[in-house]
């Protein structure tokens, strides 16, 4: 996760360096699940704090680690978990967002950063790049607990996700101004863009073509899960090595996949999916969101004497980041509000929209990625301040922003009551149990089936009709006397599951039902399918 400068030959107090950062981010973590508060801006603060006791090593966060290992997984577990169909209804916000928006703030934040830093305005253009992009592993994880209505969410998680390749491109022309000493040209600039975007694109989606082919192919939960950890990394790399964007590539097979995760895999294998995935994504989030707090006083402290007003600065960059975000998704609030349903034009909409923007690991690793000489041999002059100010405005976004989203989210007005997801799964729940029993009916009127097998069943189904909030997992019927007539029910249950599962498709297809009530009833049909296929 880091590189430790420690002395040479100490390699074992390294490794137990990072074994204790690995354990002290999980437990801040576990912690911050159980309080109910952004584990993200915790994990800053504590990993802040942790920097700050005397004798704490000192930790220099490498680049490729960060983004080679750390990013790939991240964004794409944040890709999966992106609806198709409410991405398809904001696409058109998001693209203004993610091309606009960003060329807005970093212009900016530019013009800020050469007013009121010691920065030339070659490297404020460079600070302004980086900042200028939404994170999507911090906007996915501190979005997880918000009630937002679904197409709100997705707009504000399909930026972050989308406009990094806007802003990889203006810090590759930033840096190169900056090392070069070069006027900017805007017409390679575009056609980087073009390669950057669509070139990812076009590799994500070809790994993801491949990548179903595999799975529908194959019923082996190692081998399958093996496939899912590889492929964020096959995306990334290959976009990386035909020089695109490994962030876009990365996505949108995520996106692809995520979409289509039901009908490639049984049960068995997304539980065991949905398993790993989240032990592996939980341990990189947290870890990773440690090192931003522990490495921003190794970085003061590389400052110049005359940079010691750097707080100021960065918090006026900062104000600033924030300042533009509003005044820009102001006049997009209301097309966004009639269109996702929410009625009459909420003004209170922008703020929320402008708070969930926060900065994270992405501006970090773009920052770190800055060449430290010019191209004539001497040290990249501001490069410490550019450095220092991007961790600091991540600091800021994380902790300010994140601890206090949700006030924000309940006084706004627009998040979804929890009595309305509740009465949308139960809904749900009593829809799929009609399904199952329109089917046993048919089996009835067969009369193959066993009475018992079909009494057993009606029972259970009539059950959740009586009380659609019980898990299906939760329902154990009565007994049955002969092993036969157990292995009858278990196999028309599992019909019956079939049944439901195709019900619950068409009820999201219909937009009755939103991705997440949909997720968490496949979810508890894969329990109970897994349960009685192991029986």
């Amino acid at each position: 996760m880091a590189v430790l400068r420690e002395p040479q030959g100490d390699g074992m107090r390294s490794v137990g360096t990072v074994l204790a950062l690995v354990v002290l981010a999980t437990m801040v973590a576990t912690f911050a699940r159980r309080w109910r508060i952004p584990a993200p801006s915790l994990l800053v603060v504590a990993g802040l704090a942790v920097a700050l006791l005397p004798g704490t090593p000192h930790i220099e966060i490498s680049p490729e680690i960060i983004g080679l290992v750390v990013l790939p997984p991240l964004l794409y577990a944040s890709a999966e978990d992106m609806p198709w169909r409410e991405l398809r209804a904001v696409w058109k916000p998001v693209g203004i967002l993610a091309i606009g928006l960003v060329l807005a703030s970093a212009a900016a934040v530019a013009a800020v950063a050469a007013l009121v830093t010691p920065l030339s305005w070659q490297m404020a253009f460079v600070l302004g790049a980086i900042l200028a992009s939404t994170d999507p592993v911090a906007v996915t994880a501190l979005g997880r607990r918000l009630a937002l209505p679904p197409r709100v969410q997705v707009l504000v998680q399909a930026e972050s996700l989308f406009n990094d390749a806007t802003s990889l491109v203006l810090v590759r022309v930033a840096a190169g101004i900056a090392v070069a000493s070069a006027a900017a040209n805007w017409g390679a600039a575009g056609g980087e863009f073009l390669v950057l975007a669509g070139g990812g694109t076009v590799i994500g989606a070809a790994v993801a073509g491949v990548i179903a082919l595999i799975r529908r192919r194959t019923e082996d939960p190692v081998l399958e899960t093996v496939i899912a950890l590889v492929t964020p990394y096959a995306a990334y790399l290959l976009a990386e090595v035909a020089h695109t964007s490994g962030v876009t590539s990365c996505v949108v097979a995520g996106v692809v996949l995520g979409g289509r995760g039901d009908r490639l895999t049984n049960a068995r294998i997304r539980l065991q999916l949905h398993a790993v995935y989240g032990t592996v994504v939980f341990l990189l989030e947290s870890v990773v969101f440690s090192l931003i707090g522990l490495a921003l006083p190794d970085q003061v402290q590389a400052l110049a004497h005359g940079d010691r007003a750097w707080p100021l600065y960065a918090l006026a960059v900062a104000a600033t980041v924030v300042a533009v975000r509003m005044l820009w998704i102001a006049p997009l609030s209301a097309v966004v509000q009639r269109k996702g349903g929410l009625g009459r034009v909420n003004w209170r909409v922008p703020m929320v929209l402008t708070w969930a923007g926060t900065r994270g690991v992405m501006p970090l690793a773009a920052a770190l990625s800055i060449p430290e000489v010019m191209k004539d041999g001497t040290p990249l002059a501001d490069r410490p301040l550019v450095l220092v100010l991007t961790t600091s405005v991540v600091v800021v976004t994380l902790v300010v922003q994140g601890f206090t989203l949700a006030p924000v989210v309940r006084r706004s007005g627009i998040a979804l009551e929890p009595d309305h997801t509740a009465r949308e799964e139960t809904e749900a729940r009593s829809r799929l149990a009609h399904a199952g029993l329109a089917r046993l009916e048919e089996l009835a009127e067969l009369e193959v089936v066993p009475d018992v097998a079909l009494d057993r069943l009606r029972r259970g189904l009539n059950a959740r009709l009586d009380d659609a909030r019980d898990r299906l997992t939760e329902q154990n019927g009565t007994s049955v006397a002969t092993a036969s007539a157990d292995l009858v029910y278990r196999q028309l249950r599992l019909d019956l599951i079939a049944v439901e599962t195709v019900e619950l498709q068409r009820l999201y297809d219909a937009r009755s039902i939103s991705d997440t009530t949909r997720r968490r009833l496949q979810r508890s049909l894969d329990l109970e399918e897994a349960r009685l296929t192991d029986a």
